[in-house]
């Protein structure tokens, strides 16, 4: 079972319940729960917290710390990844799309510490985004991290890898993966 996620536009109660009407599993948002943190309660509540994914776009700052990113990861919020990930969770949220900004497209791999300091702070699942440019960067962030997903583009959608070599690769490493 692969659930299919729905994100990008959706700002309401009424936004979500259009989509899942229409056959999602669940919803993303990003940009409306920053602006609104209490619609993350609202979807928690009207559709169980098991259907609504906070999508965190992060991005390094010089001290060391992330910034939480809005409209694809173009515009600053001055909120600490950290801080928002634990307030997501409290509010309902079921899981996190973890994004690192500064690795999406790169192909360099995942940024582990963003990943496993969000994985290190919060009971829900962790999906983490990013930077996969091979089958060896899979490897690294699942163990690395505790993260309970890898979302991966770029490799699948322009047939450099397969899953089959993605599962084959896990199980040769020790990854516990569902052949």
């Amino acid at each position: 079972f692969i659930p299919i996620t729905v994100g990008g536009g959706i700002r309401t109660v009424d936004d979500a319940y259009k989509i899942l009407r229409s056959g999602a599993d669940k919803i993303a948002i990003n940009t409306a729960a920053i602006e609104n943190p209490r619609l993350i309660e609202e979807l928690s509540n009207r559709f169980g917290s098991s259907t609504i994914v906070i999508s965190i776009e992060a991005k390094k700052l010089i001290d060391g710390k992330w910034e939480a990113y809005t409209n694809n990861g173009r515009e600053k919020t001055g909120i600490d990844v950290i801080k928002w990930s634990l307030d997501v969770e409290k509010l309902g949220a079921g899981e996190i799309l973890l994004t690192s900004v500064d690795q999406e497209g790169t192909c360099r791999g995942f940024d582990q510490t963003l990943v496993k300091s969000v994985t290190d702070k919060v009971m829900i699942p962790v999906i983490a985004s990013g930077g996969m440019g091979k089958l060896q960067h899979f490897v690294d962030i699942v163990k690395m991290s505790d993260c309970d997903g890898v979302a991966i583009a770029d490799l699948l959608h322009y047939s450099k890898i397969t899953i089959k070599d993605l599962k084959n690769f896990s199980i040769k490493e020790k990854i516990n993966i569902r052949i």
